[in-house]
């Protein structure tokens, strides 16, 4: 019997996990969720594994039905959720009951929630994941986002225990900030900039605009000036690298970034600040701040040591 069933997909509700790695050589995206950290714990609170599939909800979320009893949890933004006539916010588990439905109303900061299920959702990993890659049709539930109608099962939970509700401490919750201050390592072409290219990057505000989307968050703002051309020798584009198009204007590259890009790219978001961008909404404000590769290196040491230690900080409800 199926866990749930997708009344109304909300504007654009996916199943991601955090990733398809290892097929960036033959041309296929990374994809998954956009804020893996988010993802992460809400798989922690129900007993899985940190990488299973999660539903991935977009701004305006479902409306869900669910046709058997378990255990979920939502983290991310609070996109004004409520199960049945009660509040739910995010960062904690819940159970459900045959019957209940969950519905979102929206709310005023973030952009994403993700909803994981105890078990994890039966769904077949096509190279290795469970995410969706919508430009190739791959991935997820027949390469596409959720539709009304869709109803997703999960798989059975190992041994006879069941976990109780919980919550995450405070100090773990990720809240929308706004201006953004998103630390980056320098390069791998900042030599392609000038001087006051480089100035203009790390000392100027940029605004999110409408066009971003989880292949880039693109930025209106000053424009950076190359030394020559924008165009290098094609290259690979990590999480996180920010190319300078021709036009001057940044665009931090995100999930569904292409495998490999030809403009320079002037440096990269670390991993542990990759949420906000995937939280913030068209019209927020951006800036960054310099950071060496060992002090990169030790802040995701700490976000790593922080997320193992998690499972003994949840309180219980």
């Amino acid at each position: 019997m199926p866990l749930l069933r997708i009344e109304n997909p909300g504007f654009l509700t996916t199943i991601q996990d955090r990733g398809r790695f290892g097929y960036q050589k033959q041309g296929v995206p990374v994809a998954g969720a956009m804020d893996e950290y988010a993802l992460r714990v809400a798989n922690l609170l129900v007993g899985n594994n940190e990488n299973e599939g999660c539903l991935e909800i977009t701004l305006i979320g479902p409306l869900i039905e669910f046709l058997t009893p378990g255990l979920v949890a939502l983290t991310g933004a609070d996109l004004g959720a409520g199960l049945n006539d009660i509040s739910c916010p995010p960062w904690q588990s819940f159970q459900v009951r045959r019957g209940d439905r969950l519905h979102f109303t929206g709310g005023p900061e973030g952009c994403r929630a993700y909803l994981a299920a105890a078990g994890g959702f039966d769904i077949p990993p096509v190279l290795g994941s469970r995410s969706t890659y919508l430009r190739a049709g791959i991935g997820g539930l027949a390469g596409r986002a959720l539709c009304a109608g869709d109803q997703l099962s999960v798989r059975p939970i190992a041994g006879d225990s069941q976990l109780p509700p919980r919550t995450v401490p405070a100090d773990y919750r990720h809240e929308p900030v706004n201006p953004l201050v998103l630390r980056v390592v320098p390069g791998p072409q900042d030599d392609a900039f000038t001087r006051q290219g480089i100035q203009t990057f790390l000392q100027s505000a940029y605004t999110i605009a409408l066009e971003s989307d989880r292949m880039g968050c693109r930025l209106e703002g000053p424009e950076i000036a190359h030394k020559n051309s924008p165009d290098i020798i094609s290259d690979g584009i990590a999480m996180g690298s920010i190319q300078v198009p021709g036009n001057g204007k940044p665009i931090i590259m995100l999930t569904d970034r292409q495998t490999t890009g030809g403009y320079a790219k002037i440096a990269t978001v670390i991993t542990p600040d990759l949420w906000k961008p995937a939280q913030a909404r068209p019209g927020e404000v951006v800036s960054f701040t310099p950071v060496t590769p060992e002090q990169a290196y030790e802040a995701y040491i700490a976000y790593e040591n922080r997320l193992k230690l998690l499972p003994t900080r949840f309180i219980r409800l």
